[in-house]
């Protein structure tokens, strides 16, 4: 392998990976905060990071990366622009209410230890 190419101990690609493999849990009809996937991915208080690593995901990628947002529930990405009515129209067809530019958290929340056995 070169010595430039990024080992598989590269701590980016280990935060990166975390995250990713947090968000493919957040079950349909669900949502997260930033803050809460940061946190259940162990990468702390890292919310600002979590939103910028999702802004940078492929178009193709199949990450339900709609069921983030942002503290209180607030959607974060604006209505009118593609990526704000993309992430509405996929919450309300997993059943998610949006009412004044938020998601009811206590609702819709996820909570992954509920549902641990």
């Amino acid at each position: 392998m070169p010595s430039d190419a990024p080992s598989v101990e590269d701590p980016a690609c280990q935060r990166r990976d975390a995250l990713y493999m947090t968000l493919a849990q957040v079950p349909t009809g669900q949502v997260v905060t930033y803050g809460q996937l940061a946190d259940l991915a162990g990468l702390g208080r890292a919310a600002r990071w979590v939103g910028r690593t999702l802004g940078q995901l492929p178009k193709v990628s199949t990450l339900p990366w709609h069921r983030v947002v942002a503290a209180g529930g607030r959607l974060s990405l604006a209505a009118g622009t593609a990526s704000g009515d993309e992430q509405r129209a996929r919450l309300r067809t997993e059943g998610i209410t949006i009412r004044n530019n938020r998601v009811d958290i206590n609702r819709h929340g996820w909570r992954p230890m509920d549902h641990s056995g």
